[in-house]
């Protein structure tokens, strides 16, 4: 009778001592996501530690933005990405629970006699399965390796944040510069047009050269307002991305796009950097892990239906209190776990083909984006020192020729024009270089390695008056 007090303080002990520990998981989430950025992250809670980040965000906001302090804002702050990390609590509570022995059952039932010469039976008992005995290690294996792919998934949707924080911030850049360029054109239109309206009251142009100006200046006044509203959409786009609302919103950018660097990493590195630091493909290779190992657990335990052992007592009328061992055993007969183990096999299957189709992808990818970067930066490099120039030269000439009267106004303006659209063109050209490398470095799993500045910086992002 004694052995049963310290067995059933066991089964106590060992259901008390898993708990849930919040923090865990993000912690790993934030070393990845550190490693590769550069930047921490962290999981709101409500907790005293969160005012201090919310200061800590009104500190970044204050000063003028840059692309990592974009993204440190939104790995803060993003409300989608706090709840992508609330799925790491849900995945360590499964953990947890795998971890655990199932409750045991407790039976009685008490007779009483209808009869005054009869007396009172009691029977009692308590009964554990014995095959959570059995599973608990390889189901606590499972569960671990579930919560580490979940956990790989949240820092790659983490990452993924990063590359898009940085995309629309050089939306945003190239906006302004575009709203600069766009305003100065609108200037100069507008003081052209009041010249040509001072030099029709005298009579020095005809009425078809004041037209040309007036409709030159209400195109102008049209594309600054469609450029204006790009810049607004790109600002809120950026203000979603870093969760911001109410007086957050009136942060500054100064900083203009960056310099086209003067050298690109090898595609070779690229592709061997895209499969080992890919947090993807590691929660796909984790994925296929535990679908295998979960496929053990099935395949070791078909013959092993419910099993339950405990203890007993009885008690009859006329007779002495009787205790002993009870088993209870499910007969595999016709559910040996052969549908299970067919899925979890199929499971298996399509998990490896699913690591296979990301790496296959990844590299596929990484050549794509680059050979995009490289013809972007061949663009960039082509419109700075062949095409500005050109377009420089060419309005030069023009007004030489205008002055002259070799030429007339409306040859002047398309001059203009188009080296207004060679700007802006060199400007998206810019843009799309920095989208596409910022693409190409969540395609890569991390941040690029620093390439070499340029040795002559970029011409002015406006053309000259």
């Amino acid at each position: 009778m004694h052995w049963k007090y310290p067995c059933l303080l066991a089964v106590f002990l060992l259901g008390g001592c898993a708990s849930v520990q919040k923090e865990r998981g993000h912690s790993e989430v934030a070393t990845l996501v550190e490693e590769r950025t550069g930047l921490k992250t962290r999981w709101n809670q409500g907790t005293p530690e969160d005012a201090q980040v919310q200061q800590h965000l009104d500190a970044l906001l204050a000063e003028a933005l840059t692309s990592d302090r974009a993204v440190e804002v939104a790995l803060l702050n993003n409300p989608a990405l706090q709840g992508t990390y609330e799925e790491l609590g849900v995945s360590q509570a499964d953990m947890v629970q795998a971890g655990l022995l199932t409750n045991p059952s407790f039976d009685g039932s008490i007779g009483f006699p209808l009869s005054s010469d009869g007396s009172t039976e009691s029977e009692f008992s308590i009964v554990q399965s014995f095959v959570d005995l059995f599973t608990l290690p390889l189901r606590k294996r499972v569960a671990k390796e579930q919560f580490m792919a979940d956990t790989l998934r949240v820092a790659h949707e983490a990452l993924a944040t990063t590359a898009e924080v940085r995309q629309t911030f050089t939306e945003v850049q190239a906006r302004q510069q575009l709203v600069a360029l766009r305003r100065e054109v609108f200037q100069a239109a507008d003081a052209a047009a009041e010249l040509a309206n001072r030099q029709r009251t005298a009579g020095n142009v005809t009425a078809l050269a004041l037209a040309t100006e007036q409709a030159s200046l209400e195109q102008a006044r049209l594309d600054l307002a469609q450029e204006e509203l790009a810049l607004f959409e790109a600002r809120e786009h950026l203000n979603r991305l870093m969760g911001l609302f109410g007086a957050r919103v009136q942060w500054t950018l100064s900083e203009k796009l960056p310099e086209v660097p003067a050298s690109e990493t090898s595609l070779e590195h690229l592709e061997t950097l895209a499969i080992r630091q890919r947090l993807d493909i590691d929660a796909a290779r984790k994925q296929a892990s535990l679908l295998w190992n979960a496929l053990e657990l099935a395949r070791s335990t078909r013959f092993f239906g419910r099993v339950e052992v405990g203890v007993h007592t009885h008690r009859d009328a006329n007779g002495p209190r009787l205790f002993g061992p009870t088993l209870s055993l499910e007969l595999p007969i016709f559910d040996q776990r052969q549908a299970l183990i067919a899925r979890l096999e199929a499971q298996y299957r399509q998990g490896e083909d699913r690591l296979t189709e990301l790496s296959v992808n990844a590299r596929s990818e990484v050549r794509a984006a680059r050979a995009r970067l490289m013809t972007l930066r061949n663009m960039a490099d082509r419109y700075q020192k062949v095409v500005l120039p050109l377009r420089t030269t060419i309005v030069e000439e023009s007004q030489r020729q205008y002055n002259a009267m070799q030429i007339g106004l409306p040859a002047l303006l398309i001059a203009r024009r188009e080296q207004v659209e060679a700007w802006r063109a060199y400007l998206e050209t810019v843009r799309d270089y920095w989208t596409t490398r910022a693409d190409l470095e969540r395609l890569a799993g991390g941040r690029l390695p620093k390439s070499t500045a340029p040795a002559t910086p970029p011409p002015s992002p406006l053309p000259p008056s």
